[in-house]
């Protein structure tokens, strides 16, 4: 199994003059707002205990004082915790003296802001290249570096610009490209994206998906948006005052929230759009490879199923409907009998894309991936199950 990358354990975070004194408060079950009451100092963290892989994009999101900024900034030790440990690549960073964390934060993590931090009397290719200069790299190999990462986010011929003269799509670009040219393992973005308007902020969604296909960096991504987190995180952790509320894949979050405070944030989600056939399809399981008409509906019978898929190993090669089976004459062949009307579908396609396909056709729709193989299947009731939130008469019965 994977080991993970980054591991938060028992993460604890009492903002105060004084928080060793007061922890057992915390440690009691007190809430924020008795802490604050009783001790003047803010519970920011309460026991958090996470693991993040390899090569995945981890968003972070709750609403504002939820902790998840504070939690971040404890991934380089820009905050201390009261009380935990956080691991990385399998060393404990609180034991690193500050030698070690400076570089440590140098060549292992880099940082993109809500508010791009550029440097205003930098241009954009020394903006970029800034990192590498804290690491005493030479001039001529730092500027190569940083016009590779300006080229690869869009922004080839603005290295003489300065930020002022950009927008702000176009600076946080810079931010984004600043990050990357270090050639940190992981990338921690906090808010990255928050300050830019929608249009823009789709576009650099966009551009980060695109990079991470390539790149494969581990990247914690902190928002306040679940239709950001959704669109980008392999999987989501929800805070609310500190406390790690749900951890799940955007598709559990989504279809099963922990609680009432989960789900207002999903209410209102465009299911459709937001969810892939992938995650809500079933397994296929009448298959059939028989050439013979008796023997198919022999096994459709057994199995209870008035559609079957036609395979040959796994590759899909048609849908039969045990009514035509039952009603055509021997000499026929199966290959015949295949239904015309029923188009596969990919496991990628989003769910609003099948809607029209699923609609039309009584039969399960069958779910085939790039190579023609047979990954699954996508029922009518199913789909509206999912879409609605509640079970179809069907189901029901």
């Amino acid at each position: 199994m994977t080991q993970p990358l980054i591991s938060i354990q028992g993460l604890y975070k009492l903002f105060g003059p004084n928080p060793k004194k007061h922890m057992p408060l915390v440690h009691d079950g007190k809430n924020k707002d008795e802490i604050l009451a009783e001790t003047a100092h803010t519970l920011g963290l309460k026991d958090i205990n996470l693991d993040i892989y390899p090569g995945e994009i981890f968003v972070i999101m709750g609403l504002s004082g939820s902790g998840k900024s504070t939690l971040i900034r404890h991934f380089n030790r820009l905050i201390d915790p009261t009380e935990g440990n956080v691991i990385v690549e399998g060393e404990d960073i609180m034991h690193y003296d500050e030698k070690r964390l400076r570089e440590f934060r140098r060549k292992k993590m880099s940082m993109v802001f809500q508010r791009f931090g550029l440097l205003p009397h930098y241009t954009v290719l020394d903006n970029v290249a800034y990192g590498l200069k804290n690491q005493k790299v030479p001039k001529a190999e730092r500027e190569e570096k940083a016009k590779k990462w300006l080229e690869d986010v869009g922004l080839a011929g603005y290295e003489k610009q300065y930020p002022a003269q950009l927008s702000g799509g176009q600076q946080q670009r810079v931010g984004l490209a600043r990050a990357l040219c270090t050639d940190a393992d992981i990338l921690l973005m906090d808010e990255a994206f928050s300050a830019l308007d929608p249009l823009i902020r789709s576009e650099m969604q966009d551009q980060l998906i695109h990079l991470q296909e390539r790149l494969h960096k581990t990247i914690v991504f902190i928002t306040h948006d679940l239709d950001e987190a959704l669109r980008i995180g392999d999987r989501i952790a929800i805070l609310r005052d500190g406390e790690l509320i749900q951890l799940g894949k955007p598709a559990e979050i989504l279809l099963h929230p922990a609680d009432d405070y989960v789900e207002k944030f999903v209410r209102d989600v465009n299911r459709a759009r937001a969810l892939t056939v992938e995650t809500v399809m079933q397994p296929a399981v009448c298959r059939i490879s028989s050439d013979n008409i008796d023997e198919a509906l022999a096994q459709m019978k057994q199995q209870n199923a008035d559609y079957a898929f036609y395979v040959e190993g796994e590759r899909y090669k048609g849908l039969l409907a045990m009514e035509q089976l039952a009603a055509a004459s021997a000499p026929e062949s199966i290959q015949e009998l295949l239904e015309e009307s029923c188009q596969a579908v990919s496991p990628d396609s989003p769910l609003e894309e099948v809607i029209p396909q699923t609609l039309n056709h009584s039969g399960p729709l069958p779910v085939v991936n790039q190579q023609g193989d047979l990954t699954g299947q996508l029922p009518r009731d199913v789909l509206m199950e999912v879409l609605t939130g509640h079970p179809t008469e069907d189901q029901k019965a």
